[in-house]
């Protein structure tokens, strides 16, 4: 080999070419609301997308009536002793993982109660993982293994043909869980081998195919909703407030004291009072406070009702 030269092997075969995929989704037609964006002041990029941006409830409203058959289907399973799956990939995979973090603290919800799954793993919150979301197999392996019979598996796509979330989707039909396709695309083929469809209607993005845009804040208002409503479903809410907290910081001890005194009009001393007696389980101090029952008989009551305030203050009045 000669100095400033390289070599080439000639036997070598060339690198195999990459698959390619184009995808006819609404999601990657091109938005003529937003031509020559890149032409506009600041001002105008703004606007143009907040404007596209209020199409997005409207969108979520016209399913309300599939997140309700979500919301029973998940009910269903978690008092089953089951579990809720989330499966996708990029930014609907992250929306599912950032939507199951979030019930945990807010509504004390078990941490196995939801699951999420990222194509790519871990990693795949912070970078794209190459070639992650084409792994139908990936997909289909991950779900035989963690999805048992009588789960929710929520497939997150904003194309509704992700390869991995398909696997995972068709992986858990033959567990006999019950499955959901969440997706930007109404008129997605995977449709039809789903329980339940979700296919929110978005249209084109302003920055085409950027699906981290008004599909992923669909995404992101829908499973709030979704995970909202199984929780106020679950006793984990009464009237509407928070009851199920974890304090884990001075700003939420301070609401669990206005939660008491909003729910039961006592006075800030007499919350803290009852808050310290119940060893800070703010549903004890609850029942204790509406009810008038000492607090080992609001314990007990809440035992005998399966952890619901409405259902234990019930019990005591009877």
């Amino acid at each position: 080999m000669t100095a400033g030269r390289v070599e080439r092997d000639e036997a070598a075969p060339p690198a195999p070419a990459r698959p390619v995929v184009r995808v006819g989704a609404p999601t990657e037609r091109r938005n003529p609301l937003s031509v020559d964006l890149d032409l506009m002041s600041t001002r105008d990029v703004l606007t143009v997308i907040n404007e596209a941006d209020r199409r997005v409830p409207a969108a979520v409203a016209a399913v309300l009536d599939e997140i309700a058959e979500t919301v029973d289907l998940a009910v269903a399973a978690l008092r089953g002793g089951r579990r809720v799956h989330y499966f996708g990939a990029g930014t609907s995979g992250r929306l599912g993982v950032l939507d199951a973090a979030e019930l945990a603290p807010t509504f004390n919800s078990p941490r196995h109660w939801f699951c999420a799954h990222l194509a790519g793993g871990p990693e795949a919150m912070w970078r794209a993982v190459e070639d992650a979301e084409d792994d139908q197999r990936g997909g289909a392996a991950e779900a035989a293994e963690c999805v048992r019979a009588g789960d929710l598996v929520v497939g997150l796509a904003a194309s509704g043909r992700t390869p991995y979330v398909l696997g995972a989707l068709a992986a858990s039909r033959a567990q006999q869980a019950g499955t959901v396709l969440l997706c930007a695309n109404p008129e997605a083929d995977a449709a039809s081998s789903v329980d339940v469809f979700i296919g929110v209607d978005t249209g084109p993005e302003v920055v085409t195919g950027s699906t981290r845009m008004k599909a992923g804040t669909a995404q992101k208002l829908v499973l709030n909703t979704f995970s909202t409503a199984v929780m106020v479903r679950l006793g984990r809410v009464y009237s509407n407030l928070m009851i199920d907290m974890v304090a884990t910081n001075a700003k939420l001890r301070g609401r669990m004291i206005s939660i008491l005194m909003e729910a039961t009009g006592c006075a800030e001393e007499v919350c803290r009072r009852a808050l310290h007696e119940a060893d800070g389980d703010l549903k004890t101090a609850l029942v204790s406070l509406v009810s008038g029952a000492e607090v080992p008989a609001a314990r007990a009551a809440l035992a005998r009702s399966a952890d619901q305030v409405r259902d234990a203050l019930h019990l005591l009045a009877s």
